[in-house]
């Protein structure tokens, strides 16, 4: 490999060959940079870059572990992070002209200890306006007459098209989960509260989730390592000993998980492409899927996130409400309005809902299955970019806080890419991990 293909290392492999010397920080750098000139003209993954300060930020790293001074597991290794985390030396605009030019007086946690680990924070992703549905300006990379999926639009279409092997995006109805299968790259929302959301603009304490981007799993459990941790500014965090997941996830299981599809009552709404995916996953797995079915109640779950969401919007962007709803989008403003009208007793009926199928959903990683397996959306990209697409499928793992990752293993008709998504227990992360890796490694295997 040369040096202008750096940018197509996976995260582990670059940080390797950084600790070992084999190239530089400033090389990975130039490398990312110069795929950026190639392909973001196309595919407009970046707010905000500025390509001066990432290679001093990459000099600086090389000059670092030149002294010989101790490095972190993503030393050298630039990560784009979705603009609506704080960056104390890059803006943070939440994709609203509301607060174009907006510099934060400090990082957001996710983003200290991304530069505690080493990273170099490349640029901004794009997001939608405040991470909502309004669409930005990114592109499919695989199609730019497509949509890349939202909320974490840039995050997710820089990853795939090789700009960054790392990106932090947020999920709070399908903004991770989503885009990573429309790009055909992995997203992981881990469980509620794992990784600390301070400094992450804020829609909803209920169903804020960080979320993470990357081309392996490996990386996945690196970053997601790096990330981890009770942060008091964020009380969902809560302290819990240290989980090595990149270790966990490379394990083999001890036995061959069992996977139990869900369909939902929303599996009507899958194209043709994905159900034929799904059989194929069948035939490949045999009696290691099982097709399972949720509690009673299960087809209130969106009536249920709707109202919690639009309610904790309408809260957390009263500030711009008050200030500047003309420069809202039309979309943002009626969510906003129907949230200003959520009785408290809608409200709290909706959350009093949650902890009983919770309990339904535990018993069934407890008895029936290692993960569930459902689609990550009800098809591939939809064309047109007036819309990031149906996070339906999504929701549900969402509001009941459990990790989920989309795992690219099929492609429909046109060639576009399929997301596979795996759900775990709550706080079971790890071996969530695993199994995505497990599964990756079984679908390789047969070709």
């Amino acid at each position: 490999m040369t040096t202008t293909d750096l940018h197509a290392l996976s995260a582990a492999a670059a940080a390797r060959l950084i600790a070992e010397g084999r190239i530089s920080a400033r090389e990975l750098v130039e490398s990312c940079l110069a795929r950026i000139r190639a392909v973001d003209p196309q595919v407009e993954a970046w707010a905000f870059l500025d390509p001066e300060h990432a290679l001093d930020q990459a000099q600086a790293a090389d000059e670092w572990r030149g002294e010989g001074r101790p490095t972190g597991p993503l030393h050298g290794v630039p990560v784009g992070v979705k603009d609506i985390f704080d960056t104390a030396d890059l803006p943070t605009e939440l994709g609203s002209p509301l607060h174009a030019g907006r510099t934060p007086g400090r990082d957001a946690t996710a983003v200290a200890r991304l530069r505690a680990a080493g990273a170099i924070v490349l640029g901004k992703t794009v997001t939608t306006e405040f991470a909502t549905r309004t669409p930005g300006k990114t592109r499919n990379p695989h199609d730019p007459n497509h949509t890349p999926g939202g909320s974490s639009s840039g995050s997710a279409a820089a990853v795939a098209a090789r700009m960054v092997s790392l990106a932090l995006g947020s999920q709070t109805g399908g903004s991770t989960i989503r885009p990573a299968a429309f790009c055909g790259v992995y997203g992981f929302k881990p469980t509620h509260g794992l990784i600390s959301r301070h400094g992450m603009r804020a829609l909803s304490r209920t169903l804020d989730h960080v979320g993470l981007f990357a081309r392996t799993v490996e990386d996945l459990a690196l970053l997601a390592e790096c990330l981890a941790g009770h942060d008091e500014a964020d009380p969902d965090t809560r302290p819990r000993a240290r989980v090595p997941y990149a270790a966990l996830a490379a394990e083999e299981p001890p036995l061959p998980p069992i996977l139990g599809l869900v369909r939902t009552p929303i599996w009507d709404h899958t194209d043709a492409d994905t159900r034929a995916a799904f059989a194929e996953l069948g035939e490949l797995l045999g009696d290691g899927l099982q097709e399972i079915e949720l509690a009673p109640g299960v087809e209130e779950i969106w009536r249920w996130h709707q109202t919690i969401l639009d309610a904790e919007v309408a809260l957390n962007l009263e500030p711009e409400w008050e200030r500047g709803r003309d420069g809202l989008s039309a979309p943002l403003r009626a969510q906003i309005e129907r949230g200003r009208v959520v009785t408290a007793l809608d409200y709290q009926r909706a959350r009093a809902q949650l902890a009983p199928l919770a309990h339904s959903i535990a018993e069934l990683f407890a008895l029936r299955c290692d993960a569930i397996v459902t689609p990550a959306a009800p098809g591939a990209a939809p064309e047109g970019l007036a819309s990031t697409g149906d996070p339906a499928f999504c929701v549900p793992w969402t509001l009941f806080g459990l990790p989920a990752i989309s795992v690219p293993l099929a492609r429909d008709s046109r060639g576009l890419p399929i997301g596979v998504q795996l759900v775990g227990a709550r706080d079971g992360d790890a071996r969530l991990l695993r199994t995505a890796r497990w599964l990756s490694a079984r679908v390789a295997a047969t070709g």
